[in-house]
């Protein structure tokens, strides 16, 4: 866990068009982190009709999903959720590694950033902590989000 969380300074989303992946699976915990960056979105000044939702039904399915919005070329920055909480099996854990790099691939192939916002945790207690609690994991996503996509047209990626 990181404990020094950079400086936040102020950007304007407006300009800026967001796809959102969302797995269906941990329905409750997905739609609250989902509820959480869309209002994060909403604060920087996105406007609601620039923002593409695409429902997947599992972490899994997630990058392949980033990638068909990415390669659609009308969005600057892609951000997956989704939910994997431990059973008797480290299965979480290999889906999330596995997503995990396989939105890494699809950023780099797309030059479209995909914002990781898949939570990996070993019960529903840390579940919970992590989409409902006090950290507000929703508005870091969708934050990090936009800090992507302005670093992307400061550099002169996108117009």
């Amino acid at each position: 866990m990181s404990l020094s969380a950079p400086k936040l300074f102020a950007i304007n989303g407006a300009p800026f068009s967001v796809g959102i992946v969302a797995a269906r699976f941990n329905p409750d915990l997905v739609d609250a982190l989902l509820h959480r960056v869309r209002t994060g979105l909403a604060a920087a000044g996105v406007p609601a009709k620039r923002i593409t939702l695409a429902r997947v039904p599992g972490s899994h399915e997630l990058p392949v999903a980033a990638q068909w919005l990415a390669q659609g070329g009308r969005r600057d920055v892609i951000i997956a959720l989704g939910v994997l909480i431990g059973g008797d099996t480290n299965h979480h854990e290999m889906v999330g590694q596995s997503v995990s790099h396989a939105f890494q691939q699809v950023a780099l192939a797309t030059r479209t950033p995909v914002i990781n916002g898949v939570i990996v945790a070993d019960n529903l207690k840390q579940a919970q902590a992590r989409c409902t609690g006090r950290v507000n994991r929703g508005a870091e996503f969708a934050r990090a989000a936009l800090e992507m996509a302005a670093l992307q047209r400061a550099l002169g990626r996108r117009s």
